[in-house]
């Protein structure tokens, strides 16, 4: 993890246990200002965990938690400046976004209407710090440029959306020239069906698709959904599977 001048939260070392059940491990992790953040992870990856600790709802078992330089637990002068939506989270069935906008300005002393709506027109122009937690990925790609990768507590990536995208590729044709092609190479995941076979490899150099291409195999993207399966499968072969809390596959959303 690395902080700088841009960072408006972070959790330094946090370990949380709730009854016997580890649902992080000692992770460090920074959010940069004005920056949409994927908190991504399949369920009970420790994804809501984390959130609660941003939002103040919950204590560290161990290590630190900050969010504008001070911790947010109980922490009004915090609180007051976020705020943590659920995807679950009830509003009236007759509330229309309006409606929401103005129940918010009732419960936060700093709340700016005008930001707000000129927000919701073009956050281009007004941005601000947003951290997105799902496991459904395709739904949020387009929108993130930052992603923090988390599974069984622990942080598997945290990197430029752009290149981490660029840090793998997809190699498809038949079984043994994708053989040939994936000695020596970082295999993240193999299928094949009859003949074929289709490999997702961490990229080593700009000899990769030059390679793949003489073995006469086909050279693809990979897509983030692909890319945080390939690597969450990829590391749980290495690595045995700790005990967990049971988490909400909720998609939440804090602003800061």
């Amino acid at each position: 993890m690395t902080t700088s001048d841009r960072t408006v939260a972070a959790v330094h070392e946090v370990t949380m246990r709730f009854r016997g059940h580890t649902a992080l491990y000692n992770i460090s992790v920074a959010f940069e200002e004005n920056v949409i953040t994927g908190l991504l992870g399949r369920n009970g990856a420790g994804k809501t965990t984390m959130m609660q600790l941003l939002a103040g709802h919950l204590v560290p078992t161990s290590g630190r938690v900050e969010v504008f330089g001070a911790n947010p637990y109980e922490n009004e002068s915090v609180l007051q400046r976020m705020s943590l939506v659920k995807e679950n989270q009830k509003y009236p069935e007759y509330f229309r976004v309006a409606d929401a906008m103005s129940a918010a300005a009732t419960l936060f002393p700093n709340w700016d209407a005008r930001y707000a709506k000129s927000l919701l027109a073009d956050f281009a122009e007004n941005p601000c710090t947003i951290v997105l937690s799902t496991h459904l990925i395709e739904e949020i790609a387009d929108l993130l440029e930052h992603l923090v990768l988390i599974d069984r507590g622990r942080i598997l990536a945290d990197a430029d959306a752009d290149d981490l995208r660029a840090s793998a590729i997809s190699v498809s044709g038949r079984g043994e020239q994708i053989d040939q092609f994936l000695v020596g190479r970082d295999v993240m995941r193999r299928e094949g069906v009859g003949q074929l076979s289709r490999a997702v490899v961490r990229v080593q150099g700009r000899d990769d698709r030059a390679d793949a291409s003489a073995l006469r195999l086909n050279v693809g993207a990979v897509s983030l959904q692909q890319l945080v399966v390939s690597l969450t499968n990829h590391a749980e072969a290495i690595r045995p599977a700790p005990a967990v809390s049971t988490e909400s596959a909720d998609l939440e959303d804090v602003s800061l």
